[in-house]
C-alpha cells in the first residue's frame, strides 16, 4: 500500500463529454467494454449484438420563448437502450456537449449499472444541448415542460424513468413531473425520481451515488487487506458525488489528502477538514479558496501518490496520455466513464485495479429505485431507512462482482460486465425474440 507524499503532478450518471487523444465516444467505450467483456461468457453472440444498439433513440425540437421575448429552438434526445428486465432508466442532462452518440453509450452504461445491482430496470439517458449556465429560471423551466411535453408518450412510471443528471437537479424534476402530470389529468409522481421530499422524492437520493462510492471503496479496501484508517484518498470533483464519498470516507477514518472542483485542486499529506471544506452546492467553485497547503491542476490530482483515487467530476479524465503517471494504488470510479477504454488497458497492464463506475456509483439509481417503490406504494420511507436498504443492496452487488472476480475475470470491471451481462441475456433468452 502506498503512502502520500509530496505531488507528483458527475442521476448523477454522469461523465461530461470531454475529449482525449482518440476523441472516444462513450458509445465507443460502451460499446468496446461489451465486447470486451462478451468475449469470455457463455452468451447468445445474437443477443450481444443486439446489446450493442439502442432500441431507440427519440430527438426533439424544443422552441423556447427566452425572456428577452426571442425564439430559441433547442435539441433534446431521449436513448433508450433495453428494457427486458423493466421500465427504462437513466438522467437527463443539459450540458452543450450533448449529443445522440453521448446518449446512447449512457444508456448502455445504465443498462448494466441496473443489471449489476439486480435492478428491475433498463437503461435509458437523455439530454438537451444546451449551457444552463445561460438561462434564467425561467427559462430553464419552459425547457422542461417543453422537454417533458415531447417526451410524453415514451416516458412514464411504467415506460421510462427519467431523473437528475449533469445541469439538471430536484426542481428541473418537479416541473417535468408537473408538466407530465398536468397532461395526464392526474398526479403522477412516478414518472421521474429525484424530486423533491414533498412531492413524492425520497430521503437521501442526492447523497446516493457518493455514499455508494464510499462503501465501495470501504468494501475494496478490506478485500486488498488494507486498513481504512491508515488509506489515503484522493479525489477529483467535490459535487455531490464526490464531496458525499470523501465525506464518508473521512469520517469512517480514511485520510482524505486531496479535493479539487473545476478550478483545480487542494492537497494536504496530513489530511484536509472535508467537512469544513465548501462543496459545489455549498459554495460554488470555493474549493481553491480554502487554505491549504498546496495547490494543484486536476491533472496533478490524478497523479498523486496516494493509495485511492476517486474521479468523481467528469468523463474521459485518465486516458492513454496520462494513465501511465496514475500513482494510486486503487481506483474507484465515482463519476461515468472517467477512464478511457484505452486508459483501462494501461492501468490493468501496470496492475492497478478500476473498480467501475457501473458498481461505484450505482447508488443513485439504487435509490431512485427506492423512490418510485415510494412513489407506486403512497408510503414514505426514513432516511435511516433508505441507509440501511443502500447499504444492503451495495454489499450484495458487491459480493457478486468479487465472487466473479475471484472466479478468473482479469479486472474489476470485467467482472461487473460479466454479472451484468449474463442478468441481461438470461431475460433475453428466457423472453425471446419477437418474430
Amino acid at each position: 500500500m502506498g503512502t502520500s507524499t509530496e505531488p507528483s503532478a458527475d442521476e448523477t450518471d454522469a461523465p461530461d463529454a470531454a475529449t482525449e487523444e482518440t476523441e472516444e465516444s462513450a458509445v465507443e467505450t460502451a460499446r468496446k467494454q461489451l465486447d470486451r467483456a462478451a468475449t469470455r461468457l457463455d452468451i447468445d453472440p445474437n443477443v450481444v449484438e443486439r446489446l450493442r444498439h439502442p432500441r431507440t433513440v427519440h430527438e426533439v425540437k424544443l422552441p423556447v420563448e427566452r425572456d428577452d421575448g426571442t425564439l430559441e429552438v433547442f435539441t433534446g434526445y431521449r436513448a433508450q437502450h433495453d428494457s427486458v428486465r423493466g421500465p427504462y432508466k437513466g438522467g437527463l442532462r443539459y450540458h452543450p456537449a450533448v449529443t445522440r452518440d453521448e446518449c446512447v453509450g449512457l444508456s448502455m452504461w445504465m443498462t448494466w449499472k441496473c443489471a449489476v445491482m439486480d435492478l428491475p430496470f433498463g437503461g435509458a439517458k437523455g439530454g438537451v444541448v444546451v449551457d444552463p449556465k445561460s438561462l434564467s429560471a425561467e427559462e430553464k423551466e419552459r425547457l422542461t415542460r417543453r422537454f417533458a411535453q415531447e417526451l410524453r408518450d415514451v416516458v412514464g412510471p411504467h415506460t421510462d424513468i427519467p431523473a437528475p443528471d449533469m445541469g439538471t437537479d430536484a426542481q428541473t424534476m418537479s416541473w417535468f413531473m408537473d408538466a407530465y402530470s398536468m397532461q395526464e389529468g392526474e398526479t403522477v409522481p412516478g414518472v421521474v425520481t429525484g424530486k423533491p421530499p414533498v412531492i413524492g422524492g425520497s430521503e437521501g437520493r442526492d447523497g446516493a451515488p457518493g455514499r455508494s462510492v464510499a462503501i465501495v471503496t470501504r468494501e475494496a479496501v478490506e478485500y486488498y487487506g488494507w486498513d481504512l484508517s491508515e488509506v489515503t484518498v484522493a479525489v477529483q470533483g467535490f459535487g455531490s458525488v464526490g464531496a458525499n464519498a470523501a465525506r464518508l470516507l473521512d469520517d469512517w477514518g480514511a485520510n482524505v489528502v486531496a479535493v479539487s472542483d473545476v478550478n483545480g485542486a487542494i492537497y494536504d499529506p496530513d489530511g484536509l477538514d472535508t467537512r469544513d471544506v465548501p462543496t459545489h452546492e455549498e459554495e460554488p467553485e470555493a474549493v481553491m479558496t480554502y487554505d491549504a497547503p498546496q495547490k494543484l491542476s486536476n491533472d496533478e490530482i490524478l497523479e498523486l501518490d496516494v493509495d485511492v483515487l476517486i474521479p468523481a467530476a467528469v468523463g474521459n479524465v485518465v486516458t492513454a496520455d496520462n494513465a501511465g503517471r496514475v500513482d494510486a494504488e486503487l481506483v474507484v470510479e465515482g463519476a461515468n466513464g472517467p477512464t478511457t477504454f484505452a486508459g483501462d488497458e494501461i492501468l490493468e497492464e501496470r496492475g492497478i485495479p478500476v473498480v467501475p463506475d457501473i458498481l461505484a456509483n450505482a447508488g443513485g439509481v439504487t435509490v431512485s429505485y427506492f423512490e418510485w417503490l415510494q412513489d407506486i406504494n403512497r408510503r414514505a420511507w426514513s432516511l435511516e431507512r433508505v441507509h440501511e436498504e443502500l447499504e444492503s443492496e451495495m454489499t450484495d452487488a458487491w459480493e457478486a462482482v468479487r465472487a466473479e472476480f475471484e472466479g478468473g475475470a482479469r479486472t474489476w470491471r470485467e467482472a461487473a460486465y460479466a454479472v451484468a451481462l449474463r442478468r441481461v441475456a438470461a431475460a433475453h433468452e428466457a423472453r425471446g425474440i419477437w418474430p
